[in-house]
């Protein structure tokens, strides 16, 4: 019985599967059925992974926050409840880009949460 390769349609399925697989180390991005396993792994972390970067990017904004309210002299406890009180709506991302870019106006948001600065 001859050997069928199944044509256009499995090279293709497999041409993409290697493309995904390209930059992987050794045999992976060469070998069809160690890339396969590769790009499966890859595309659990990847999906994973976007969802995590959401926490971790709004940990990294609450801790430049809290390191800009220490120099204003408050925490970011306080300071996060003073805005709340004075009907204030910057979010987090806004608040660690305004302490980063601008220190001065970041010092006026905290007088404006009705927090004496030091």
């Amino acid at each position: 019985m001859p050997r069928v390769t199944r044509g256009f349609k499995a090279r293709r399925r497999r041409n993409k599967v290697l493309s995904m697989a390209k930059g992987f180390r050794g045999g992976k991005h060469r070998l069809y059925r160690t890339a396969t396993e590769a790009v499966d792994r890859a595309l659990c972390y990847a999906y994973r992974d976007r969802r995590t970067k959401k926490r971790n990017m709004r940990s990294l904004w609450i801790t430049r926050i809290g390191a800009a309210a220490k120099l204003n002299g408050t925490s970011y406890s306080r300071l996060i409840g003073g805005l709340s009180k004075a009907d204030i709506e910057l979010d987090r991302k806004v608040l660690s880009h305004l302490a980063i870019i601008d220190p001065n106006a970041f010092s006026e948001v905290v007088k404006a949460a009705g927090i004496p600065s030091a």
